[in-house]
């Protein structure tokens, strides 16, 4: 693809050429033409007209025609082996060399040592003024340089732009030597232009023919580093010419660096220009110059693997201990990090002369570089064999020498051991084998670093942890095994306490295992802490416990083989490991191998020797661990090898207990197979039944009572009472649990006991059985599987009350309807108040259980209580409605009586109770309206005597008796009036025609009851009467004489006696007993004189045979008189007294009283 991009790049640059000729080509025809017309202008002036048959154009012409024509010729040109005829004037018109009289002693013009073709197109043009440019730059060049030999400007100016076309990167410094040559301005300003273009791109090929003045002076004008330049393009010569010129400011020229950074020396090292190099070493340059990163030029020479430039550098006395920015590295760690796996065998050959060449300088071995590194290290982790050998040799090597992580060369050297004794293996690669064998390469870095002196033992000084630890920690375990068997110490402890051996067992390592036991590894050497990457911090672990705790079966085999066989070993180096220590978790060994799943290790180890009923600090055994673990596999091995399930935890706790507690089914079951006592009570003195109960173990629970465990378990309950399990599970409203219990055959019907001393509150006595409990609490489920499993649904506690009475008053109507519709109950069962289950269920509003025991118990609605009332009669009372509703919805007797001695029917309670509602409820539902109480009193004579006005409506509207009369012959005008019930009565007046001038037996007319009974608001009254009956007679005495006047007079009701005297009442009538309102004894007559006084017109006269002051009897000698501003009958002596009356228009003296003369007098005041 390259390849054809560049060849079409190619022919696109013929053509360019191509088209440059034809243009130059065009360009001197249009050169030509253009000098003949200006000669011709010239020649003919201005005025006249310009044709082709000018004398110029003719000479011209004629001149042409003379090239190579005997004619007029007067000189002869010799080319090659030929002669030409010339002419004189025409060469001296060409150029100053040709003139006349240089040529005038001239007949022979010799140019045989000119290329033919050259000669002959120099004189072509001489003639015509013609040039074909060919392609040929060779041909070019020799004919510029021939015009420029006889002064030819124009030939040699055409030439010049023919070569141009030819110039290119690869020619343009042979051009740019030519046009210096020839002075050839224009084109050697066009190479150099090229030249400044490309200069970098320029090869020292390019130079190899241009001299060493002509480069000197080309790199000085092209590059600010003339030096840099001229050994780039190998010109040891332009070096010295640099080296002169700058004499005075050497050596610091010599030590400048480039724009790329790059030294003089360096590049002359890097190009093995040896001649160059030792130049500038010899004028001074800096051999330990360091470069922009402070690499020293022997640093960069080893990096790059030159062995010229290193050994240069060494002979020349560079320093060889200088260390580089950073890293901190010298030249010999440099030629010790080259790795065989990386360089061939030739640079690795070089690296080897390097670090001996740096060594006999005296470098440093032991320095160490910014890793902590020396160069062994860099050797060793290189796998550099050659110079690995040659550090092994230096007296002065520190073997024990450690890098920043803490490692010498020899750690470094194991990471390379394999136990292989093939020596085709190589232990540099990396994915070389490990194959089990009985031997280590002795020839080894490992083997050869010990051989010199190297520590097997060398410890971390952060961890303490020796080298075979480490090799193991890494799981390098053939590193281990070549430790193991070539010196290191088996015992050595770090700073947790953890030996080899323990490294091994945690890591896997079971080959490692074995060695390090028949080398005498102590199999007891306990951590004295924990591992930093342990979580869960353990320690005083023995190795045993590692290789159980990281799950590695094959080393746990290892070591109880090796106790099977120290047991009949006759060497004392083998110790007998000891199963019976403890971590500081309180582990053992086989506890350890149960809680990490390993039952055949395990199983081993019972084998053994080890103890499985051994107690931990806590007094538990390994059984009660693997239980709370909730580990039943290991739990069931335990109990399979006959592990004690009778021993019991610091706590108290049994082996079945905490297995129930922690859920495990198969445990318990193991455990109840063994026999295990299920009777024992925990801590809170809770049986194993119902710690599995408690917990909704029923498969657990299930398997005990499967085992025998008593169901019903009689055991303490709330304050020291006895109770069974369920009572207990009913009490806490656990249903699973109480439901379990019956199925299993408990006692369903036992109340709670006492205790054995009486213990116990009002639990141990009420009597309640389970079927009363569950009632109460509402768990329908257990009641129901009471009721499935024979519980008595009769029984009744302390108080006689049963379960339909307990359900009843807690409204479970799902437990109301099971019960109801049991076969065996009795709804007629009455409690300590002689409740019946009926009378319950209307005492809680629960309609629907009436309704359910109704359907069962027809009569039940009609049963009296203690005080004679039936449900109807109750709910009455009790204004409860919905009752009442419900009572008549199922056909209740509306008119039957309360059995007592006031024999009043519903609807009497229900005025009694005020409550509209029910009383209309009971009229429409059929109760009669006029039935009398034993005072013979209708209900509108109850409602009239409570401010019930709406409840007397209701009565009015449904035809009540309003005549109707009491056992004392009152209406129910008379009791409203009696009670001041204003609104009553004007209830009774205006929607109804009760007679409100009836008399009861004591003669009295609702108006005299309301002047003896009247209270605050009887002026009211009195006004409403008058009201709805105007003419109502006031004076009309009752049987004892009294009027509505005196009557009120005489209970002090002013505003009363106001309004009847207003109303135009006589003032004057006595009773029976002879007393009027004159007469009657008060403490003052100040109510007198204000009624008095308030008299507007003349009141009536009173009738009469006696004086009504004296009591004199009128007689022939005794006339009678009135007053006339009181109107009382007077004798005369008793009206005396006349004055005119101004308020009753009496304007003459008339007949007054004295009393009413000290009113009109005194105006009303006493």
């Amino acid at each position: 693809m390259v390849s054809e991009e560049v060849a079409k790049l190619q022919k696109h640059l013929a053509l360019l050429r191509q088209e440059y000729v034809k243009m130059q080509q065009k360009l001197a025809d249009t050169e030509r033409r253009c000098a003949v017309l200006a000669a011709q202008t010239s020649d003919q002036g201005s005025s006249s007209s310009v044709t082709a048959d000018t004398f110029v154009s003719r000479l011209l012409d004629f001149v042409a025609n003379l090239y190579q024509q005997e004619h007029y010729s007067d000189l002869k040109i010799k080319v090659a082996a030929e002669q030409y005829f010339a002419h004189k004037f025409v060469l001296a018109a060409r150029s100053d060399v040709w003139s006349l009289t240089n040529l005038a002693s001239t007949s022979e013009l010799d140019l045989s040592d000119c290329k033919p073709e050259v000669a002959m197109a120099m004189l072509r043009w001489a003639y015509t003024d013609e040039l074909e440019l060919c392609e040929d730059d060779a041909f070019l060049v020799d004919l510029m340089k021939l015009a420029n030999r006889f002064q030819l400007q124009l030939l040699r100016e055409r030439c010049e732009k023919g070569v141009m076309s030819s110039v290119n990167v690869r020619n343009c410094i042979r051009f740019y030597q030519t046009a210096e040559e020839l002075n050839a301005t224009t084109l050697m300003n066009y190479c150099g232009e090229i030249i400044a273009s490309h200069w970098d791109d320029l090869r020292k090929e390019d130079f190899s023919t241009m001299s060493a003045q002509l480069l000197y002076k080309m790199i000085k004008s092209k590059t600010e580093y003339p030096l840099h330049k001229a050994i780039k393009v190998e010109r040891e010569d332009v070096v010295f010419l640099f080296l002169i010129e700058m004499d005075s400011q050497l050596p610091g020229k010599l030590n400048e660096l480039d724009n790329n950074g790059d030294l003089a020396l360096d590049l002359a090292l890097c190009r093995k220009l040896e001649g160059i190099a030792t130049t500038l070493a010899n004028n001074k340059a800096d051999v330990d110059m360091v470069d922009q990163s402070g690499w020293s030029l022997l640093h960069k020479a080893i990096q790059r693997g030159d062995e010229f430039a290193s050994i240069f550098l060494v002979r020349h006395s560079a320093q060889v201990n200088a260390s580089t920015v950073g890293a901190v590295e010298t030249p010999l760690h440099l030629a010790c990090s080259f790795s065989p796996k990386k360089h061939s065998v030739e640079v690795m050959n070089s690296m080897a002369r390097i670090a001996e060449a740096l060594l006999k300088a005296g470098a440093n071995l032991n320095m160490q570089n910014s890793r902590g590194r020396t160069p062994l290290h860099e050797a060793v982790a290189s796998g550099n064999e050659a110079v690995f050998n040659q550090l092994l040799q230096c007296k002065q090597l520190d073997l024990e020498l450690k890098d920043h992580e803490g490692s010498t060369a020899l750690w470094l050297a194991l990471q390379h051991i394999t136990m292989s004794s093939d020596p085709s293996v190589n232990p540099f690669e990396d994915d070389a084998p490990v194959v089990n064998g009985t031997s280590f390469d002795e020839n080894g870095f490992a083997a050869q670093l010990i051989k010199r002196g190297s520590n097997p033992d060398a410890h971390d000084t952060a961890t303490g942890s020796c080298l075979m630890q480490r090799a193991a920690a890494a799981g390098n375990e053939a590193a281990a095994l070549f430790l193991a068997t070539h010196g290191a110490k088996v015992n050595h402890v770090n700073k947790w306490g953890e030996s080899p051996l323990h490294t091994a067992c945690r890591c896997g390592l079971a080959s490692l295992t074995a060695e390090l036991l028949q080398q005498g590894a102590n199999p007891n050497l306990q951590t004295q802490k924990a591992l930093p990457d342990d979580a869960h911090g353990v320690a005083l672990q023995t190795p045993l416990h590692m290789a159980i705790a990281h799950n590695h079966p094959d080393v746990v085999s290892v070591i109880l083989e090796q106790k099977a066989n120290a047991l009949h070993a006759t060497n004392n180096l083998q110790i007998i490991p000891d199963f019976s220590l403890k971590d500081s978790m309180d582990q053992t060994v086989l506890g350890l191998a149960l809680w990490t799943g390993m039952h055949t290790i395990a199983a081993q180890l019972l084998g053994s020797g080890a103890s499985i009923n051994d107690t931990m600090s806590n007094g538990q055994t390994l059984l009660h661990m693997a239980i709370q673990r909730q580990d039943s596999k290991s739990a069931l091995f335990l109990l399979e090898h006959q592990a004690d399930i009778n021993v019991r935890t610091q706590e108290g706790h049994t082996a079945l207990q905490l297995a129930i507690s922690n859920q495990l089914p198969l445990v318990v079951d193991a455990i109840c197979t063994r026999g295990a006592d299920m009777s024992v009570m925990d801590d809170k003195g809770d049986p194993p039944l119902w710690l599995a109960l408690e917990n909704g173990l029923e498969d657990i629970a299930s398997t005990l009572v499967r085992h025998g465990c008593d169901a019903s378990c009689w055991n303490v309950g709330p304050s020291g009472c006895l109770q069974t399990l369920l009572h207990r599970a009913v009490d806490e409203n656990n249903e699973v649990s109480a439901c379990f219990l019956i199925r299993s055959g408990c006692d369903v019907n036992s109340p709670r006991r006492p205790g054995p001393n009486g213990e116990g509150d009002e639990e141990a006595r009420d009597g309640q059985t389970p079927l009363h409990l569950a009632s109460s609490w509402g768990l329908e489920e257990v009641v129901q599987c009471l009721l499935e499993f024979g519980a008595n649904v009769n029984a009744q506690d302390a108080e006689g009350r049963a379960p339909i009475h307990t359900a009843i008053s807690n409204q479970h109507n799902v437990i109301i309807q099971l019960l109801i519709s049991h076969p065996d109950i009795r709804l007629n069962i009455r409690d300590r108040q002689g409740m019946t289950p009926f009378a319950c269920a209307m005492t809680h509003k629960n309609n629907k259980a009436a309704e359910a025991i109704l359907k069962r118990e027809p009569g039940a609605a009609e049963q009296v209580d203690n005080k004679g009332r039936n449900f109807l009669h109750v709910a009455v009372q009790n204004s409860d409605i919905e009752s009442v509703l419900f009572l008549i919805s199922v056909q209740a007797n509306v008119n039957s009586r309360v059995q007592d001695s006031a024999k009043l029917t519903p609807l009497h309670l229900a005025v009694q109770a005020g409550s509209e509602i029910i009383v209309r409820n009971l009229l429409l539902a059929g109760a009669k309206v006029n039935e009398l109480t034993k005072h013979r009193q209708t209900a509108l004579h109850l409602a009239a005597q409570q401010d019930l006005a709406t409840i007397c409506s209701v009565l009015l509207e449904n035809g009540i008796d309003f005549a109707a009369e009491d056992e004392n012959g009152n209406n129910a005008l008379h009791l409203a009036v009696m009670q001041g019930r204003l609104n009553n009565v004007r209830t009774l007046l205006t929607e109804s025609n009760i007679d409100a001038e009836a008399f009861n037996l004591r003669g009295q007319s609702p108006m005299h009851v309301l002047g003896q009974y009247g209270k605050e608001n009887a002026a009211a009254i009195f006004e409403l009467f008058l009201e709805c009956m105007p003419e109502y007679p006031l004076d009309k005495p009752d049987n004892e004489g009294n009027t509505v006047l005196l009557l009120a007079y005489m209970k002090g009701n002013a505003n009363l006696c106001r309004a009847i005297v207003r109303a135009g009442a006589r003032l004057g009538v006595t009773n029976n007993q002879g007393i009027n309102i004159f007469n009657y004894q008060v403490a003052t007559k100040q109510l007198l004189f204000r009624l008095l006084d308030m008299l507007t017109k003349e009141p009536p006269w009173c009738d009469g045979s006696n004086c009504y002051e004296c009591a004199a009897k009128f007689g022939v000698t005794t006339r009678k008189h009135h007053c006339r501003h009181c109107g009382r009958l007077l004798c005369h002596k008793c009206s005396l007294k006349e004055m005119p009356i101004i308020k009753f228009d009496l304007n003459k003296p008339v007949r007054v009283c004295e009393m009413c003369f000290d009113v009109l007098t005194l105006g009303g005041v006493s």
